[in-house]
């Protein structure tokens, strides 16, 4: 059985497409939310875990919802918008090569979905549901397609 050479034509890999929009939308949704994140500074993300606190009548001085409460202001509002945006940019640099079905992005978007994994199954894990399970699925299947893309371009003897 002969395996069909590689084709260079981006167009002819609607499954690198696929996972590029799916990137460049995880890319844009994470700038836009550093843009907000920046542009409303740290009151309003402090009101909303304080009013978190009141509903559920959790004990203001101690706990998680506490601790973060104390920990958040504009610095560290700051240090937050810039991770989010790298994050985001990262993403839509992805999908810019997996739209153009360049190596590196192929690699990359292995790299990245494959950090997930770990996530995935703890929370398989913790929260045993159909939720958590069509995550993992979604990730194995975007790392199979990349992979394929890889293997299909390595030369043939």
């Amino acid at each position: 059985m002969t395996a069909k050479p590689y084709n260079p034509d981006p167009h002819a890999h609607p499954g690198l497409h696929l996972i590029a929009l799916f990137e460049a939308s995880k890319g844009l949704l994470a700038v836009l939310a550093a843009t907000g994140l920046e542009i409303l500074g740290p009151l309003p993300l402090q009101g909303a875990i304080s009013h978190l606190i009141r509903r559920f009548n959790l004990d203001p001085d101690h706990g998680a919802l506490p601790s973060l409460l104390k920990m958040i202001s504009p610095d560290a509002v700051h240090m937050a918008a810039a991770g989010i945006f790298a994050y985001g940019l990262l993403h839509v640099v992805e999908a810019w090569g997996l739209w153009r079905a360049k190596a590196w992005a192929s690699w990359l978007g292995c790299l990245s979905a494959a950090l997930y994994l770990p996530f995935d199954i703890y929370a398989i894990v913790r929260h045993p549901g159909w939720a958590s399970w069509s995550v993992l699925a979604v990730n194995l299947l975007v790392i199979a397609v990349l992979a394929r893309d890889l293997v299909r371009r390595k030369p043939r003897r």
